[in-house]
């Protein structure tokens, strides 16, 4: 996607403005939009990824999530 974006920009101001500035432009806001959608597309997490179950090391609070997410059931003393 990177490559795509430098060859925009490049291709733009190299070649396409001889022709017509307003292509040239369009290109450019086109590769401008580029890196923020490859950030996302490559941070983005699967439905499988359930980082918010990973323990945060704090036991109590653990053992208080894991029994609201109903993992474990309470104590019944």
């Amino acid at each position: 996607m990177m490559g795509a974006c430098l060859v925009l920009f490049v291709g733009a101001w190299a070649v396409v403005r001889l022709f017509s500035i307003p292509v040239a432009i369009g290109m450019c806001v086109v590769a401008m939009l580029i890196p923020p959608v490859a950030a996302m597309t490559a941070n983005r997490r699967g439905p499988e990824d359930r980082w918010w179950d990973d323990p945060s090391g704090d036991g109590q609070s653990d053992e208080w999530w894991d029994e609201l997410d109903g993992k474990k059931r309470p104590d019944r003393d």
